[in-house]
């Protein structure tokens, strides 16, 4: 019995080539590749903590969202974005249905009609009840037989048969503004359900959850950008939206401006408008749009910017000649101050992709970071 248990020897083979399969590369769960950072994006450079990436990249989506949606309102709606308001809008309100003031009403109203309602009810004992015939001025007493609801009855009957016939007469009639409200009521009652009919609400579900699950058709969007402490949210412009730099503009304004905590995981946030590959001859080539979109030839004004450069995973490439090649690229109206800059021109490059925007008040908003914004003593 004791040598049936034992495994044989076959079996123990089996055994070590299992274990041994456990070890392969090949059985390991192959990872879903990430959409990675490419030029030819807009979108907005974020720093975080090491480790924190992926967090930041999911609360960057919200906050940039929340944002953009008071951007948008607020240019809808003719509001100042970044200013508070001089005197907050505090009103009194009024509750008609307060309890403690319609009983005290009440107790005093009662108190001082009880003796007069006792009187009114013992005089009214006294009195023959009478009801109106035909006649206006002849009235007769009334049968002690008969039915008072039936009187009801009677008047409720004879309000719905005017109502039918058109009557204008009968008492209870509803007034011709009521009945224009309950037909415009019905109209617009009508036009929702026909609309409802024509899409129902499942289609309308469906629609935005295709919406939402195709990333394609997202406005904002997390791309892989390979560094540790950086995160890319890429945004897709379309037709009416504001451009990166006002969002991140009107973020650092208002939160420099209420010096609210809207972030755990995020630190910096720069706009980029152009993106390419981080190259000298492909810099000076993409940058040119944006040099003539905020420093135009043409100008009675002009504007004093300086260069910010920084690399990460990138000690292929010359700091200076990236420097010069967009300091040259600027045109002659504009002069270079790296001390009390009007623009600044960001340049952020990334493993093999290099990130391009403009930021104005560069050093008055703590170098656009949210944390020393928000920490900072007003």
């Amino acid at each position: 019995m004791a040598s049936e248990n034992k495994p044989k020897s076959s079996n123990g083979s089996n055994i070590n080539k299992k274990r041994k399969h456990r070890f392969l590369p090949q059985n390991k769960p192959v990872k879903k590749g990430s959409y990675p950072l490419h030029p030819g994006v807009e979108g907005f450079f974020i720093t975080c903590e090491g480790g924190r990436e992926r967090q930041a990249s999911h609360e960057a989506i919200n906050v940039i969202d929340s944002f953009y949606e008071e951007l948008v309102h607020g240019r809808a709606s003719g509001i100042k974005n970044g200013q508070l308001p001089d005197k907050p809008s505090n009103k009194k309100t009024k509750f008609t249905y307060s309890d403690s003031s319609s009983s005290d009403d009440d107790d005093d109203n009662n108190g001082n009609n009880d003796d007069g309602d006792q009187k009114d009810k013992e005089e009214d004992k006294d009195k023959p009840r009478t009801h109106k015939d035909g006649d206006a001025n002849h009235e007769s007493p009334i049968d002690a037989n008969s039915d008072p609801h039936k009187q009801e009855v009677d008047k409720v009957e004879n309000k719905e048969h005017a109502k039918c016939h058109g009557s204008q007469g009968v008492e209870g009639e509803e007034p011709p503004a009521k009945k224009q409200l309950k037909t415009d009521a019905s109209k617009c009652g009508n036009v929702i359900s026909n609309k409802m009919e024509e899409k129902s609400v499942d289609k309308l579900i469906e629609e935005e959850l295709a919406e939402l699950g195709d990333r394609s058709k997202r406005r904002f969007s997390n791309l892989d950008s390979g560094c540790n402490g950086v995160v890319f949210v890429q945004m897709r412009k379309r037709d009416g939206d504001p451009g990166t730099k006002d969002i991140v503009q009107h973020m650092m304004t208002s939160v420099a401006s209420t010096r609210k905590h809207t972030s755990r995981f995020m630190l910096r946030v720069l706009p980029v408008e152009v993106t390419c590959y981080a190259s000298e001859e492909e810099i000076t080539r993409a940058i040119k749009p944006l040099i003539s979109q905020y420093f135009p030839v043409e100008t009675q004004t002009a504007n004093k910017f300086a260069v910010l450069y920084e690399a990460r995973a990138n000690t292929g490439i010359d700091k200076m000649k990236i420097i010069n090649a967009v300091a040259k690229s600027v045109p002659a109206p504009h002069k270079v101050d790296l001390n009390n800059p009007d623009k600044n021109i960001v340049v952020q490059i990334v493993k093999t992709v290099c990130l391009m925007g403009v930021v104005e008040k560069y050093k008055e908003l703590s170098k656009y970071n949210l944390r020393q914004l928000t920490s900072a003593k007003p």
